[in-house]
């Protein structure tokens, strides 16, 4: 028996209220991963075999690098970087993202966005911090006399002020990728001096240090930063072995600065996200002789420090 239209029944379709669902909305990681892939794509496209020192050869028809000389250059299998420009959702290390930039010769603005696109932070020394806004170096200029800068939580030095940056070292003349202050604790003779209980602080700092890499054991960053301080540190050696924790925490610190004298400073840090992310490093005055010495600090010429 055949149903005539006459007797289907009288359905409306509200306003506003679709009579059949649509398309879900992508969601973030979605969005991300295919961006990602269109990158990669891109800028394997745009390279030619002869820039990487590969032979182009008679038959070739892509334009650019084929898929398997990335993953070779990168030292990656080439099943994982197809998927990789399939959008498919793999994980991607940094130490990847990084063979991967080298391997498609990316500039400065074109690895952070690669790294940005994996959600992933560029272990790579002088990187530009996004932590690091406008504001905050504003912030801790006027925060002058008082020493700040902003740190992570591997104890690198991403920004400070004038009168941090003269309070245990002459730290414009360090190199950017040794502005790290367990490096400079551990190597640096002029900080060294200038820290009033030295093996104490040093032992606090190891213990911190440890107890923040646990969440970062296998990023490149963090490896080779211990690395490094074991190659070039006895003390810390020898600190290390100990497998001292302790948690981070405000206290009085005293220096003596080169220039000024005996400083008091009650240490505080202002967490600009997570606890084990960024923060903000202040020293304020502990008493009236050590806020006066902190502005001769600041006032000083360059040519003095």
């Amino acid at each position: 028996m055949r149903t005539m239209a006459s007797d289907l029944p009288d359905v409306r379709v509200v306003p506003g209220f679709p009579s059949a669902p649509g398309p879900a909305e992508p969601s973030e990681p979605d969005v991300r991963r295919h961006e990602l892939a269109d990158f990669l794509r891109s800028r394997r496209e745009r390279i030619t075999p002869e820039q990487v020192g590969l032979v182009r050869g008679r038959r070739r028809r892509t334009p650019g690098l084929r898929r398997e000389e990335v993953a070779q250059l990168s030292a990656v299998g080439v099943t994982w970087y197809t998927w990789l420009e399939q959008a498919r959702d793999i994980q991607v290390s940094p130490q990847v993202l990084d063979a991967l930039a080298r391997a498609l010769l990316l500039d400065r603005s074109e690895r952070g966005h690669l790294f940005s696109l994996a959600g992933a932070i560029d272990p790579a020394p002088g990187t530009d911090c996004p932590s690091v806004t406008l504001g905050l170096r504003e912030m801790l200029r006027q925060l002058d006399p008082i020493p700040a800068c902003i740190q992570n939580s591997r104890y690198d030095i991403l920004a400070y002020n004038r009168t941090y940056g003269r309070l245990l070292c002459d730290l414009d003349t360090v190199a950017p990728e040794d502005r790290n202050c367990m490096i400079l604790a551990y190597t640096n003779a002029q900080w060294r001096s200038s820290i009033v209980d030295l093996p104490e602080v040093n032992r606090l700092m190891a213990a911190k240090f440890r107890r923040a890499m646990a969440e970062h054991l296998a990023e490149p960053a963090w490896k080779a930063l211990l690395r490094r301080l074991e190659e070039s540190s006895e003390e810390f050696r020898e600190i290390w072995a100990r497998h001292e924790v302790v948690a981070t925490g405000g206290r009085t610190k005293i220096f003596r600065n080169a220039h000024v004298g005996l400083l008091r400073l009650e240490h505080t840090d202002l967490w600009l996200g997570p606890s084990s992310g960024p923060r903000m490093v202040t020293y304020a005055p502990a008493d009236e002789e050590t806020r006066q010495r902190l502005q001769l600090l600041q006032a000083l010429e360059p040519a003095e420090v």
